[in-house]
């Protein structure tokens, strides 16, 4: 019976040693899928690090390039108020009645005109340019409507008058043009219904 007792003990032992066995064996299979598990993770962390780093690279070089391009905008925008002061002084200075009497008036213009053009060409050298208004439809991207004016010749919407010219730098617009704008009338209704 003590024997009996002893195979018994042994084959417990024998069984808890195995048990034991699979009990590590499951716990590695635990720790290596946990292992395959973060790697997995990590791998995905790092990749959308990358990804980040790659997004805030493409930020950085627009914003450069933007700043390249469009750094000087506020600049500009101020500058132009020299050219409009500019043209403001040639009418004023054609329509005062004293100063048409003063035999040098037309060499002073000519020097204005002379600065004026200059200015221009300073401005279309940095891609500075004026937007065509004449005989264009309106467009609120580009122009900002100051009148709408009875014309019984215009198309309604059409531009047929330019109050303050407009400018664009680059493909950005600097100004809008202020103009005045065709409007529809009974005239041009009744046009259109003939037609």
């Amino acid at each position: 019976m003590h024997e009996n007792k002893k195979n018994n003990s042994q084959d417990e032992e024998a069984q808890k040693i195995n048990e034991e066995k699979l009990d590590n064996a499951s716990k590695d299979d635990v720790k290596e899928k946990t292992l395959t598990e973060r790697l997995k993770d990590t791998e995905e962390k790092l990749l959308r690090s990358l990804a980040e780093i790659e997004n805030q690279r493409r930020r950085f070089e627009k914003e450069v390039k933007d700043a390249f391009e469009f750094g000087s905008f506020n600049f500009a925008r101020e500058s132009l108020a020299i050219l409009d002061n500019l043209q403001r002084a040639k009418l004023a200075i054609k329509n005062d009645d004293n100063l048409k009497e003063n035999k040098d008036l037309d060499k002073f213009l000519d020097n204005i005109t002379i600065v004026e053009k200059d200015l221009v060409s300073i401005f279309e050298k940095n891609r500075i340019n004026k937007i065509d208004t004449k005989d264009k439809k309106f467009d609120p991207n580009f122009h900002q409507a100051m009148s709408e004016i009875d014309d019984v010749k215009a198309e309604p919407g059409t531009i047929i008058q330019e109050i303050q010219s407009g400018y664009m730098l680059g493909e950005r617009l600097l100004r809008p043009a202020l103009v005045g704008v065709a409007k529809k009338s009974a005239e041009n209704i009744d046009k259109k219904k003939k037609k």
